[in-house]
């Protein structure tokens, strides 16, 4: 049963990898850049058609690759730390001066993997010279190499200014949520967890500067907890996540490293929010659902950050919930955020932008989106680009980077990669052919909205 069970395990393991270079090499293509992907064991794999990748051409002759611990391996799995924790991609700089940057892939939740590209160096700024002996060869590659050759290695890999470097970073997060599965928005949780601590975390240094390191602490913020209900019967959500936040920063201040008090006090919390009558026409309550849901939850949590966005998501939806109880129904809020996408897709914009301008939380909004509008905000936005896109297209001699740019694509191949998903084709078979889709596409792929686009 157990070899069994192991050889299953291997198998996924190997369709991971398998799937993930596919991806990656899609990536390789259309920036160039050298790649690396490391599974769940943390074992990196790179593919072998990428022949310029650092560790093939310059790290073997580094004195630090060449040591018995390994340092470089650990400073690349601390960058993975570090991606874990944001939820996002880390750039980082070696020992030499090239840059990297590193993504996380999670599956149900559950790290499964990373993807790594870089051999960059920051434009204007050398890498570090290892060359200090007068030899004709470096001495710390046992006279393998001549010292010419590996400074010409070294020259090798291309500049490239900030923003650049942090586009190819971005780009490469994108893949890493693609190839993320069981849990769509599993980064965006991890996102949102961070600027949850990082807000609490500026209240507790307010709080210690007011009461001092070595005073008595406040006791339970019996107010603000009167106060977060009030904000709640209002439907008022950002109102309730600044009194909550406050709440947290007193209880985690007051009892630090506490956590089973902290995991109490939340389910009190909890069972309190359920309380909260969400039309008062009806008098109906959340209490049943609430509870259900999310206690389990609570208990179960392993950390201060878990059970801090349970009950900040449990605030957002009783807020909504109340929000649209009050007369702000979803259509009218959706078309203010339709209208907003249709006049600003040309332009970078976030998930949390839209979701402010229909007034509902980045969760909310993208789930009655998604039901309502057939697609969820990203689909629809990439549809409305291609669109635009395959205007331009038919109608101007524009070239392919020059639409790539108009239409807010990373560049010229992400257009392309991105034209085809919806379309079937590239754009410059689009353009020779005069328009349409390539008969056998799968419509299975499309969104109805774009089907009806289309027709």
């Amino acid at each position: 049963m157990k070899e069994n069970k192991n050889k299953l395990n291997n198998q996924q393991e190997n369709d991971f990898i398998e799937k993930t270079k596919k991806v990656m090499l899609d990536y390789y293509q259309a920036t160039g850049c050298s790649i690396c992907i490391y599974d769940s064991a943390y074992k990196s794999h790179v593919p072998d058609s990428i022949e310029h990748c650092l560790e093939k051409t310059i790290c073997p002759y580094c004195s630090k690759y060449r040591a018995e611990h390994e340092p470089c391996h650990e400073m690349h799995l601390n960058a993975i730390e570090e991606a874990n924790k944001k939820g996002n991609f880390h750039i980082y700089q070696c020992g030499l001066g090239f840059l990297f940057w590193i993504s996380v892939i999670y599956t149900e939740g559950r790290f499964s993997g990373a993807i790594r590209g870089g051999v960059y160096s920051f434009e204007g700024q050398k890498v570090v010279d290892i060359f200090s002996n007068a030899n004709d060869t470096y001495v710390m590659c046992n006279n393998e190499k001549l010292k010419e050759e590996l400074k010409e290695r070294l020259n090798a890999p291309p500049a490239a200014d900030g923003e650049k470097i942090q586009s190819m970073a971005e780009m490469m997060q994108l893949c890493a949520e693609s190839l993320s599965s069981g849990s769509e928005d599993y980064h965006e949780i991890i996102k949102r967890r961070v600027e949850q601590q990082e807000t609490i975390a500026k209240i507790i240094e307010d709080l210690k500067i007011q009461y001092g390191e070595n005073s008595e602490k406040p006791g339970y913020p019996l107010d603000k907890e009167k106060n977060l209900m009030a904000a709640l019967r209002k439907g008022d959500a950002a109102e309730a996540k600044k009194i909550l936040n406050e709440i947290l920063a007193m209880i985690f201040f007051s009892n630090p490293g506490q956590f089973k008090y902290v995991q109490l006090r939340i389910t009190e919390l909890i069972v309190l929010i359920s309380r909260v009558e969400i039309n008062p026409a009806k008098s109906g309550t959340l209490s049943m659902e609430i509870n259900s849901q999310n206690l389990k939850l609570v208990q179960e949590a392993k950390t201060i950050e878990e059970l801090t966005d349970i009950i900040h998501t449990i605030v957002v939806r009783v807020s909504d919930t109340i929000s649209y109880f009050h007369g702000i129904p979803h259509a009218a809020a959706l078309r203010k955020a339709e209208n907003y996408i249709q006049e600003n897709f040309t332009k970078k914009i976030s998930l949390k932008e839209i979701a402010d301008i229909a007034g509902f939380s980045p969760p909310y909004f993208s789930s009655i989106f998604k039901e309502e509008m057939g697609e969820n905000p990203s689909k629809y936005l990439n549809r409305l680009r291609v669109e635009k896109a395959s205007r331009l297209l038919l109608e101007t001699d524009m070239s392919l980077s020059e639409i790539a740019s108009c239409c807010c694509f990373e560049d010229q191949s992400w257009f392309s990669k991105i034209f085809k998903t919806y379309t079937g084709i590239s754009p410059g078979k689009y353009r020779n052919q005069g328009g349409g889709i390539v008969a056998n596409i799968n419509e299975n792929n499309l969104s109805e909205g774009f089907k009806k686009s289309i027709k």
